[in-house]
């Protein structure tokens, strides 16, 4: 059983792309979220800023399709196995929101954007 020790009642899910074994995002899920990620197949995280359910790709439409759902030996986190549909997982344009790399110098970013955010993810003005 998947124990939900933080005071939020949220637990931090790790995305895998499940070909290649990118680590693609983070996000947190309660467990409504994790119900219907169980049940659609598709990766829906709880957001902290909004206060409520979303499912990656209902704006950009680049989703997240479940493979293998881990726990890890603590219960309290999550690994999720998922096959991406489109090029990028980030909001900024990348595959991966894990695109810098940390130095003693700074922040490198060590992949290219593999789409335009503007065009990808549009509000409900344009």
């Amino acid at each position: 059983m998947i124990e939900f020790k933080f005071a939020d009642g949220l637990i931090p899910a790790i995305i895998q792309e499940r070909s290649s074994g990118a680590v693609l995002m983070l996000g947190y899920m309660n467990s409504e979220a994790i119900e219907q990620t169980l049940s659609s197949g598709q990766v829906t995280f709880f957001s902290r800023s909004r206060q409520k359910l979303w499912t990656k790709g209902e704006t950009s439409g680049h989703r997240l399709h479940v493979r293998e759902v881990r726990v890890d030996c603590d219960r309290d986190a999550l690994l999720i196995q998922a096959d991406l549909d489109g090029p990028g997982c980030c909001h900024l344009g990348y595959k991966s929101c894990f695109f810098r790399k940390v130095t003693p110098q700074g922040e490198e970013a060590i992949f290219d954007r593999e789409f335009d955010p503007a065009k990808t993810y549009r509000t409900s003005d344009e």
